[in-house]
């Protein structure tokens, strides 16, 4: 369990606690290790990421543009998070850890207890599907020589896997919900480069089936991280160690490269009222150094597209 900060952006100016900056191209927090899973809470109006290894979660009012912390994961990391349909949030921690934070009141009450036997590692990205499921990447555990592991967790709070990989990363769906994507980032293994996969999908069920590559990061600089797909069904990923946003189309062609000073690029949402403005973390912010200029930095950016609210989850609580 963790500790959480109450009375957040009330006032709609800034108070205690609340911090400007103003890089170059970026807004929100600088310095995040591993900025991760930005998130728009519209009813909110706030973005939501954590900082995964400080098992830190901050919300960035755009309104005044200031941010604070809102909850630390005491026990551990914080790999992810989804909005409930009670605008609730739902973290997935260490060991199969599901917990639900409450940002009205600061406190988190445990959904799913831990199960190390099954879960040797923490959570990575997660994403609602249009039924309130959760699909969640577990990371590899390297010591023990476990592979990295896509689960989808139903409403009833069970856990049903779906496949093993290398790294598990970002995730989405196109908007007639026929496919639903994903990323094995392939980090740490020399024989992968990196892949988009595009799954058949099935809402009635949650089921995924008939993989096909769809981008095979072979030719890019980097590795594909977090991703999101646009209003147009357009796929944006992250390139960890690329310094980019690349836009592919439904295809899988490759369109577009957005080039940021950071060499970490982590993930992005679209969010703001008519989901207008993207939201890009980054990491890094440890050894800005060699990360390059706004390392660990929330960007928030015009890619002149526009983006849709995220599906909710609605897991027994």
């Amino acid at each position: 369990m963790g500790r959480g900060v109450t009375g957040r952006f009330r006032s709609r100016g800034v108070g205690r606690g609340f911090r400007r900056r103003s890089p170059p191209g970026g807004t929100g927090r600088g310095g995040c290790e591993t900025g991760e899973n930005p998130l728009w809470h519209p009813e909110e109006e706030l973005l939501y990421w954590c900082d995964i290894p400080q098992g830190d979660l901050y919300a960035y009012d755009p309104a005044i543009e200031a941010h604070e912390p809102v909850y630390t994961d005491t026990d551990g990391r914080i790999g992810g998070f989804t909005i409930q349909d009670d605008g609730t949030l739902l973290l997935f921690g260490e060991a199969g850890t599901v917990e639900r934070f409450d940002p009205a009141d600061g406190r988190a009450s445990t959904v799913v207890a831990p199960n190390p036997d099954r879960f040797g590692e923490r959570f990575n990205d997660v994403i609602a599907d249009p039924e309130g499921r959760v699909f969640c990447g577990v990371m590899p555990d390297v010591e023990a020589g476990l592979s990295g592991e896509l689960y989808r967790l139903d409403p009833d709070g069970s856990f049903a896997f779906v496949r093993e990989c290398v790294l598990p990363n970002g995730m989405g769906f196109a908007p007639d919900l026929d496919s639903f994507y994903f990323t094995d980032s392939g980090e740490g293994d020399p024989t992968c480069p990196g892949y988009v996969y595009r799954y058949a999908y099935d809402r009635a069920t949650g089921a995924v089936s008939d993989p096909e590559v769809l981008v095979d990061a072979s030719a890019f600089e980097g590795f594909p991280d977090g991703m999101t797909v646009d209003a147009d069904g357009d796929v944006w990923s992250a390139f960890w160690n690329g310094h980019a946003l690349r836009r592919f189309a439904p295809d899988g062609t490759h369109e577009r490269t957005v080039r940021f000073g950071p060499r970490k690029v982590s993930s992005l949402t679209f969010g703001g009222r008519g989901y207008t403005e993207a939201y890009v973390t980054t990491a890094g912010g440890d050894d800005r150094a060699t990360e390059g200029e706004g390392a660990g930095s929330l960007f928030r950016v015009d890619l002149g597209v526009r983006g849709h609210e995220a599906f909710r989850s609605r897991i027994e609580t």
